[in-house]
């Protein structure tokens, strides 16, 4: 059962990259927006934050004990 905790925890430890990454990006996406004089907020960037909520979803699931 260790092993399977263990395994979860590195998935966890994964996910917390990839929403660290996405929401890079979805910065990034906003700041060129912003640059290029968008007015409104980018359909990719609601994209990008949509999945990033999904992926600490699926962290809150996998972190409780």
């Amino acid at each position: 059962m260790d092993s399977v905790v263990d395994e979860i925890g590195d998935i966890v430890s994964r996910l917390e990259s990839i929403s660290e990454e996405l929401n890079d990006y979805a910065m990034r996406i906003l700041s060129e927006a912003i640059e290029e004089g968008a007015t409104t907020r980018p359909a990719l960037e609601k994209q990008v934050s949509q999945a990033r909520r999904a992926v600490d979803k699926a962290i809150q699931h996998l972190s409780k004990n």
